[in-house]
């Protein structure tokens, strides 16, 4: 058996101190980015995972389940983004509208509970009826050394889709089991919980077309994303098999928390050239879009059609609400931790894949009526 590389070894590959490694892991605002760059490329070189891992390998299982999350509002400093959403949100009761302004104190969609925030919930309510303790770790960054010092102090890790390198989740998995969240293209060893991304979006565009006549439909959202480009592949194949055009790209591959938000959308909003329906790759675009055509004198859905995915709690209290494809983010967490503590059962099962079926949701931004 291969002998288990240490701190020691990665220092001597990095040619620093072993307090530069272990800041590399723990502290990684603390080392310089070409120093750490280096330390990393040696622990991947080495397979390393920090001493933790190595202590509970060596001493039995901590019972501690790691959920790593990349923070789509963190920049790279660890800073919050400038750019903050407006939601105009809407008493059902009354009537009564409260408009969130786009200033330093207001609030905005992100006081309610995101994807993320679901998913890690049902997390965590299973690990708590399982006995398990939870660690979470969340922080940006393509390098992984956050990533690998939440590994080093659990038996096993679920990880959220990010920037992370495939190399270093391979490596992780290959040294105690990892589930993957929304991530088709993962390394062969991940574990995943994954859901119908593409059928989710054929149903809303079937949803639009047939329902309300609308025969022209563009896609919101950064491609590169795995689970966003399963989304516009099916609403690809879902024009194509209803003989309509089919958008060769993204019309606006804006990320969320860009810099310069959906700049296309703009551009076709002030020469009044949106086209009837804009299929959003998650309900932050849907949200965030709406407010930008909004604010160029566009109503939403009387001008343009709008719809999101995922069915957040902000979709459906937004004005309009949000026509959706809703994924079970409960029980996606909660199905993470199964498999975790399956694959800890039976350490030499294989990758355990379970995928989850979506619901549409129809509401005011694509013309139904309102939810009783």
């Amino acid at each position: 058996m291969r002998k288990r590389a240490t701190v020691y070894d990665v220092a001597q590959a990095a040619g620093v101190s072993i307090a530069t490694v272990s800041f590399t892991f723990r502290r990684p605002e603390r080392v310089r980015e070409s120093t750490r760059e280096v330390v990393l490329e040696a622990a991947r070189r080495l397979e390393y995972v920090p001493n933790a891992s190595a202590r509970g390998l060596a001493h039995g299982r901590t019972g501690v389940l790691g959920l790593y999350a990349f923070d789509m509002f963190l920049e790279a400093d660890g800073s919050r983004g400038a750019r903050r959403v407006r939601v105009e949100a809407a008493d059902r009761d009354d009537g009564e509208r409260r408009a969130f302004a786009d200033d330093a104190d207001a609030e905005d969609f992100r006081v309610y509970p995101l994807y993320v925030d679901e998913v890690q919930r049902g997390f965590q309510l299973e690990c708590a009826r399982r006995g398990r303790t939870l660690l979470v770790g969340r922080g940006p960054g393509a390098e992984g050394g956050r990533m690998l010092d939440i590994a080093s102090r659990v038996d096993g890790l679920a990880v959220f889709p990010g920037t992370q390198k495939p190399e270093v989740l391979a490596q992780l998995a290959r040294r105690l089991p990892v589930v993957g969240f929304a991530m088709p293209d993962a390394p062969g060893d991940l574990h995943q919980v994954r859901v119908d991304n593409a059928g989710g979006a054929r149903a809303v565009t079937e949803h639009l077309v047939r329902e309300h006549g609308i025969t022209r439909l563009e896609f919101v959202g950064a491609p590169e994303m795995p689970d966003y480009a399963e989304r516009f592949a099916g609403m690809q194949a879902a024009l194509g098999d209803l003989g309509l055009p089919v958008p060769g790209a993204v019309l606006d591959p804006t990320p969320l928390a860009a810099a310069d938000p959906y700049p296309v959308v703009r551009r076709l909003a002030a020469r009044r050239a949106v086209p009837p329906a804009l299929v959003c790759a998650s309900d932050q675009h849907a949200l965030e879009v709406v407010q930008v055509l909004r604010d160029a004198g566009y109503c939403v859905p009387r001008d343009v059609a709008v719809t999101g995915f995922d069915g957040v709690v902000a979709g459906r209290v937004a004005s309009p609400s949000l026509t959706t494809v809703r994924q079970p983010m409960e029980a996606i967490g909660r199905a993470a931790v199964e498999i975790l503590t399956e694959s800890l059962a039976v350490p030499d099962a294989g990758p355990l894949v379970r995928t989850f079926p979506l619901r549409l949701l129809t509401r005011e931004s694509c013309g139904c009526p309102a939810p009783r």
